[in-house]
């Protein structure tokens, strides 16, 4: 079994994280609401609500079964951030995912724009899916609304992901329990936030948007980094499932390699 190199795993979350913002976002803007003119009037074939959730959902089922085994599928620094906190990944590693999950979600959000572009009368400004409180959340939440909604839902995401990567969780079905728990955060969290959990998301599609949604982007990395600081701080005391040794990295360590046959596995290696 090879360890994937650093750049390999940056270049995983890279991709995972363009795809995450390009596919998520994109069914918002291009697809939440779609009017087909016909006869009289028009008829609503646009996805809704539950359409984006389950895009969100599927953008993270996708890429943690392509690349999960690579990087970790973290896709989110908030995510980075609270397994290091969980310690089952490396501080030293954490700044350079960080980093290049935030260039994923802004590439992302280049191409929703320039594609968006394309139709006549498009106008940016407001409409590329951005997060936002006050006059700047579809249901108009407030700052402590929004702020609460984003620490909870984002500690239960990093719940279900250290759970469902726990050596003793069925295996080979947490991309799937994941992507469900995701597309459930936006079912409760759209109409409050429009959904980040996931400060790459919110920063990725922002500047392309304005209206203001620059100048409320510190929310959408406190309170996420916030919930995931908690989940990962308080994980093994509340299930009573201490696996802050297993990294979720996509590395390889060689003490979990298997011996080859006719080698002491107790042996140092």
């Amino acid at each position: 079994m090879t360890t994937p190199t650093m750049f390999q795993r940056l270049g995983a979350e890279f991709l995972g994280t363009f795809w995450l913002v390009f596919g998520g976002c994109g069914a918002a803007i291009y697809s939440a609401t779609f009017l087909s003119p016909v006869s009289g009037g028009a008829v609503q074939l646009g996805i809704g609500f539950l359409g984006v959730a389950l895009a969100f959902g599927l953008t993270v089922v996708t890429m943690a079964y392509a690349v999960g085994h690579i990087s970790g599928a973290h896709f989110n620094p908030a995510i980075t951030i609270g397994v290091a906190i969980a310690k089952r990944f490396e501080w030293k590693d954490v700044p350079a995912y960080v980093v290049t999950q935030v260039a994923g979600g802004l590439l992302a959000g280049l191409a929703l724009f320039v594609i968006a572009r394309g139709r006549p009368g498009f106008e940016a400004t407001g409409n590329m899916a951005a997060n936002g409180y006050g006059q700047h959340s579809p249901g108009r939440y407030d700052l402590l609304a929004v702020f609460i909604a984003e620490v909870l839902l984002t500690a239960v995401f990093l719940y279900v992901i250290l759970g469902a990567t726990d050596t003793r969780a069925p295996q080979g079905f947490a991309p799937i329990a994941i992507g469900l728990v995701l597309t459930l955060i936006h079912l409760i969290s759209i109409p409050i936030s429009n959904t980040s959990v996931n400060p790459a998301r919110s920063t990725g599609v922002a500047f392309f948007n304005g209206d203001g949604a620059v100048g409320q982007l510190w929310v959408f990395w406190l309170a996420p980094i916030l919930g995931a600081a908690i989940a990962g701080a308080t994980f093994h005391l509340i299930t009573g499932v201490d696996r802050r040794d297993r990294d979720i990295s996509g590395e390889v360590h060689p003490d979990d390699l298997p011996a080859p046959e006719g080698v002491d596995p107790d042996a140092a290696r």
